[in-house]
């Protein structure tokens, strides 16, 4: 790993070099204007944070690192890991390079089993992913090192450690929570010849027809790793792990975010929102009854889930990207036949309401409908792909964060007396 550890050496030079001028010649410089209905509103859209990994233009969905995520969609993890992490995809040395550094960090240690054996077996799976995480604290580069009184100019190379050592281990330990969760049987251990996808899907013990359930969950993990730093996951990871709280710490904290129903649990619910409505209707519902479903649900003042989405206005890349595969792979499964008479029908009835302002499907309308035709149907488990995948972005962002000597996320809040006073005035 000595050849992308120098590479993402010289990446930080040049990211802090650019950090410093900015800071020298433009520090007072405003970027931003903060309103009440924005501290109101949960600080949306405030600008006051630093992500570099990725971002999330309004008109034009996720970009990673420059390449638009339509882009990356027949990438795998370990290339969109490594782009996350330098700015660029690897070339075949450096990707295999990674590949098998991962395969040589990726055994759990013995100790987490009987951890997670513990837990009583009706406990969701993303709190047993959580404490499976927490579990490996011990094993923390970055808190060993710390406690040895390190450089500060060595964060980064502890919590590159760590953030190799826990993507590395993550399927493993997400994969033996899905057999225990729901009673598939015991632990498979990894094959060795397998890719990080491929092998997780080894280790979840499905069928894989073709490669084909390696190849959704490849794009899976690639869509969902990064999505900006301003989301629930990755802003609370990153607050956390800004106390110099280390990976392990910062990423149970992120994940924790993510378990939540205006978060990770989103695809979950559009899923369920589909087979609804294909047991109201008997089977794949028209594109006609659809509309007048919609129209019923939204005079009802229910939201349809999957669409909309918090920054995006348009229909999300990464729900392209999920369509395109399941045209491909899939295309008379009534799931996703219903999926697409969704697409079809509901935009045109959320255009006609102007308070509603994107009309959009965003990636959790499609996602559930395809793993779900693979024998993923255990919805409760969706959180945790969420998690594996997102832990990517998570890493990266905290290897930058502790390289660019990003301190400690110390906002100031203010009493409803002086937002009072502030708007009188």
């Amino acid at each position: 790993m000595g050849a992308l550890k120098e590479t993402l050496r010289k990446v930080l030079a040049e990211e802090n070099e650019r950090i410093k001028k900015l800071l020298v010649g433009h520090g007072e410089k405003v970027v931003d204007q903060v309103t009440l209905s924005q501290i109101f509103g949960g600080s949306r859209s405030i600008k006051s944070l630093f992500c570099d990994t990725s971002s999330v233009p309004p008109e034009k969905g996720l970009i990673l690192r420059g390449y638009p995520i339509g882009e990356l969609a027949g990438r795998s993890p370990e290339e969109v890991f490594y782009l996350l992490l330098v700015g660029k995809l690897p070339d075949a040395a450096a990707l295999k390079d990674l590949q098998d550094e991962w395969k040589a960090r990726r055994e759990v240690p013995a100790y987490v089993w009987p951890v997670i054996d513990a837990t009583p077996i009706d406990t969701h799976p993303m709190t047993v992913l959580s404490i499976g995480i927490l579990a490996m604290q011990k094993d923390s580069l970055f808190f060993q090192r710390y406690e040895d009184e390190m450089p500060k100019d060595q964060y980064w190379e502890a919590t590159f450690e760590d953030a190799l050592t826990l993507t590395a281990r993550l399927p493993d330990l997400c994969a033996y929570i899905y057999r225990r969760s729901f009673k598939k049987g015991p632990r498979i251990a990894p094959d060795p010849t397998k890719d990080w996808a491929g092998g997780f899907v080894h280790q979840l013990g499905l069928a894989d027809p073709g490669g084909a359930l390696s190849e959704l969950m490849r794009l899976y993990l690639v869509l969902h790793s990064d999505h900006g730093g301003g989301n629930v996951s990755a802003n609370a990871a990153a607050t956390v792990n800004s106390a110099l709280s280390d990976l392990y710490y910062s990423l149970a904290a992120g994940l924790n975010g993510l378990a939540g129903p205006l978060h990770g649990l989103a695809n979950q619910e559009c899923l369920t929102w589909i087979q609804g409505v294909m047991k109201k209707f008997g089977g794949v519902p028209s594109v006609q009854q659809i509309t007048q479903f919609a129209e019923e649900t939204l005079a009802a003042k229910r939201v349809i889930p999957g669409y909309g989405h918090a920054v995006l206005r348009v229909t999300d890349p990464r729900f392209t990207s999920f369509v395109e595969f399941g045209k491909k792979r899939c295309p008379e499964d009534p799931v996703f036949k219903t999926v697409l008479n969704v697409f079809e029908a509901v935009p045109k009835v959320l255009q006609k309401h102007p308070k509603i302002k994107n009309p959009w499907p965003n990636v959790d309308a499609a996602s559930g409908s395809l793993l779900c035709h693979y024998g993923l149907t255990e919805q409760n488990y969706y959180t945790v792909l969420f998690a594996l995948s997102r832990a990517l972005g998570i890493c990266a962002q905290a290897v930058h964060a502790r390289g660019c000597g990003i301190p400690i996320v110390r906002p100031t809040a203010a009493t409803l007396d002086a937002l009072e006073k502030a708007a009188k005035s």
